[in-house]
């Protein structure tokens, strides 16, 4: 999970600080940073597994030329920066596997973790130029310390049951000695010389290289930044079905879901012969779907034995059987998520563009709540059923803003800077809503000024959809957006028409149900 990020020198991020909860929006017009935060988190999760050179080329670059890394620095008209600069917080899990199936286990669960990376013009190369390791550190950040740093609400229960160990020295650090910079390498444990490499030399960063023996929690930071992804749904790939012989695991563009869904019925159908009882799973993920449409009455696999395979399949009120290739993209994507959301080894952090995309604006609460039904819960300890799980979203939405809490918000403008050199330029700039937990972790921070929510709260939602949905508990939602009282004074929601939805005790996803989306009648 990352709780903290900073960046300065990659693309238009510049000098920026943010703090992350277990679910967050980032809501912003088109071509002012939104994306590039979403390439920075991705350029992280791929410098852990990847060289230097072929990290940055998988990168969308300023202009979109994947083959020019230099446009990846931030750069004023033609002077660009020296370096990019990373600083990312995060809680780990407790233990992984490397390479050759070795179990690492972290001897402390809290990290920070720092990367410095600079531009070496080369003629030699196609790419004019190379990437070179300027420094590398990963720290620990101590049980005591550790209640102070986690900015967003939580139950100490939860706290306890991700946070555990002590350390005393870095995991790995940077040094320079006369004119030339070393990255070293401790062992965890081990009392003895660390391992000493010339920085200038490296191709790779120092915790991609990181095995079980040596550096167990090293091992287990790669791995977290390993498993941060990008969810790109893609309905062509959402509509294959799977070989019998499909590991089970939902790629990023959504491929295997016929075959995660099916061993994830399999497995609890087992496990529930012996208790005498009978599996959930497949009618889980169906009672979910019927929040976004009304006509599902059933969600399963079909197992052709004759083809050996898996199809994905929706089945209607009136007993018609609709296979994935049959789905409308929105039904696809929307159970693509009701899986990830029961599929308690997809861990780790979330990233997903525009959610609401082929999504009608009056289903998008449903998707919305959904996606913070994937987080993790930070109001109970960590396990199977609450895998300790990220969510961030980017949106220009008007609907999605109004249904995220407010707490969860980021709100991203460009703003005018001006560098060492005098010259004036744009750079990003997220701020939140004032009385939200993000102010008291940074109280130096002007909050978001509510004239840059003001093209977000449009009265788009009909007042029927009442008040927040409750949990499983039965507890209320956290706050919206829409439903601030500082906000609403704004003229822009009709508390008239709140108030109907409340005294009728409706809740907001009755409304989702009219019309069928399943088959090729609808579009969203």
């Amino acid at each position: 999970m990352l709780t903290r990020l900073k960046v300065s020198g990659f693309k238009n991020l510049v000098d920026v600080d943010i703090w992350f909860g277990p679910f967050t929006c980032i809501a912003g017009p088109n071509a002012v940073g939104k994306s590039n935060l979403f390439d920075v988190i991705r350029f992280l999760g791929l410098l852990a597994n990847d060289t230097l050179m072929n990290a940055a080329l998988q990168v969308r670059s300023e202009g979109g030329k994947t083959g020019d890394i230099r446009g990846l620095f931030h750069r004023v008209g033609d002077t660009y920066d020296e370096a990019m600069m990373f600083e990312a917080e995060m809680i780990i899990p407790r233990e992984a596997i490397d390479d050759l199936g070795q179990k690492a286990q972290a001897t402390i669960t809290f990290v920070r973790y720092q990367l410095s990376i600079g531009y070496r013009a080369d003629d030699s190369l196609p790419t004019l130029g190379s990437l070179v390791l300027l420094s590398e550190d990963l720290h620990h950040i101590n049980l005591g310390d550790a209640s102070a740093t986690l900015q967003f609400p939580h139950h100490r229960d939860w706290r306890r049951s991700v946070l555990s160990g002590r350390r005393t020295s870095p995991f790995i650090s940077t040094q320079a000695e006369e004119d030339k910079v070393y990255v070293r390498l401790s062992q965890d444990g081990v009392q003895g010389r660390p391992k000493s490499f010339l920085a200038a030399n490296l191709p790779r960063t120092i915790l991609s290289t990181v095995n079980a023996t040596e550096s167990p929690t090293a091992l287990v930071v790669r791995r977290e930044m390993q498993a941060w992804k990008s969810l790109q749904l893609e309905p062509s790939a959402l509509r294959e079905p799977d070989s019998f012989s499909t590991s089970p695991g939902m790629l990023a563009d959504g491929s295997h879901v016929p075959a995660t869904l099916y061993y994830l019925a399999r497995s609890a159908e087992e496990t529930a012969q012996r208790n005498g009882h009978q599996s959930p799973i497949y009618d889980r993920v169906a009672s979910r779907l019927s929040e976004f449409i009304d006509d599902v009455t059933a969600v399963g696999v079909d197992r052709d034995s004759k083809r050996e395979l898996l199809t994905l399949q929706v089945t209607e009120r009136d007993g018609t059987i609709y296979p994935a290739r049959s789905l409308s993209d929105g039904t696809l994507r929307f159970l693509a998520l009701a899986v990830l959301d029961i599929e308690p080894s997809a861990g780790g952090l979330i990233c997903m563009e525009e959610p609401e995309n082929g999504i009608h604006p009056s289903r998008v609460p449903a998707i919305i709540d959904l996606l913070q039904d994937i987080a993790c819960d930070v109001e109970m300890p960590v396990g199977p059923d609450n895998p300790l799980r990220q969510v961030i979203i980017n949106t220009h939405s008007p609907v999605v803003v109004n249904q995220v809490p407010d707490d969860s918000l980021l709100v991203v403008e460009s703003r005018e800077a001006v560098a060492h050199s005098g010259a004036r330029f744009k750079a990003a700039r997220f701020s939140w809503l004032p009385g939200t937990w993000r102010g008291k972790a940074d109280p130096e921070t002007r909050p978001a000024a509510k004239g840059q929510l003001l093209a977000y709260l449009n009265p788009v939602l009909r007042p029927e959809f009442g008040p927040p949905k409750q949990d499983h508990e039965g507890r209320g939602r956290t706050q919206r957006v829409m439903d601030r009282d500082d906000l609403r004074q704004l003229g822009f929601f009709s508390t008239h028409g709140a108030a109907e939805g409340r005294d009728s005790g409706s809740h907001r996803h009755t409304t989702l149900q009219h019309g069928s989306a399943v088959g090729m009648r609808c579009s969203s």
